[in-house]
């Protein structure tokens, strides 16, 4: 009689605890299905719900009204001159951004902390701020424009002012992709190119390139995203002069301040249909390359295989 009483005291215990198992399963479920539904709350809210509404207000006057909204000769221009500065930008920021992280990662020498913070200084500067300084510089009254003025050379209220803001807005997002890819691959490839006779130029061409391209098309696209959708340094070194140097974003401010909603959502369209192909972009590279999602490429599973 005792055996039987041992076993059902031990079985309280037991099914105790699997029922307080279960109800913590449970209890992390319904927390895991709420934090979920938070997050796509807030995505629904904040991310598509805009797009949502650029795309209905572009469309709301009609096709036709957004056709010419998106076919007048000042949209074109913004869009002509938005495209020239990232097509002028991206190459600049791109030869930049190898040259930068090779001399990181491959080099030791004095000062290499304080680059890399350089690097870094457009994140922690706002824009309006690096739109200030370039005035400063390159303004009639600025350090250099007095020479400027004498020899008849424009760079602010000008193409060239809006280049050289884009460019410092930009130029650490490819540098910044590719440190960390070159820094987990390491020099083992590079040495034993140089060890069996090849030039440095070959060695970049067909080892180290190869190795970065993902990074490298990744920062590219991050950077062409900001270089075209620019708008605090850009907005104080263009004198908005329409038709000559309003970008995009600066042209839909315009349009906005007039009222003509219809139109400055048209143009707005053209851009998040510019960002969403990034963004479609991003993605791929990502499917292609998943180690693009953590910024680094694992150095051992190179060597693994």
């Amino acid at each position: 009689m005792e055996a039987p009483a041992l076993l059902r005291d031990q079985d309280v215990p037991t099914t105790r605890s699997l029922r307080e198992r279960g109800s913590r399963r449970l209890e992390i479920r319904w927390g895991r299905y709420l934090l979920i539904a938070v997050a796509l709350a807030f995505v629904a809210a904040f991310l598509l719900m805009p797009l949502l509404v650029v795309f209905t207000q572009a469309f709301a006057k009609g096709a036709g009204a957004y056709l010419a909204a998106v076919s007048d000769p000042t949209a074109w221009a913004a869009i002509k001159l938005t495209l020239m500065v990232a097509a002028i930008a991206v190459p600049m920021n791109l030869v930049f951004g190898v040259v930068a992280a090779w001399t990181i990662t491959k080099f030791q020498f004095r000062g290499k902390s304080a680059l890399i913070t350089l690097i870094d200084l457009p994140f922690a500067v706002s824009p309006v701020i690096a739109g200030l300084t370039f005035i400063l510089l390159f303004g009639a009254r600025g350090w250099f424009g007095a020479y400027l003025q004498a020899h008849d050379i424009r760079v602010v209220f000008a193409v060239p002012g809006i280049v050289l803001a884009t460019i410092f807005v930009t130029f650490p997002f490819v540098a910044r992709e590719l440190i960390p890819v070159m820094q987990a691959q390491g020099k083992d490839d590079e040495e034993t190119a140089l060890s069996l006779g090849a030039n440095g130029w070959q060695v970049f061409w067909h080892v180290t390139l190869p190795n970065i391209r993902w990074g490298l098309l990744y920062g590219v696209l991050l950077c062409n995203a900001r270089a075209m959708g620019e708008f605090g340094a850009v907005s104080v070194v263009s004198g908005h002069i329409r038709g000559l140097t309003n970008t995009m974003p600066l042209h839909v401010e315009i349009l906005y301040n007039e009222y003509n909603y219809a139109a400055a959502f048209a143009v707005a369209s053209l851009l998040a249909l510019l960002a969403l192909l990034t963004l479609a972009g991003k993605s791929l590279m990502e499917w292609r390359q998943p180690e693009l999602k953590h910024g680094t490429r694992r150095k051992g599973a190179r060597t693994e295989k």
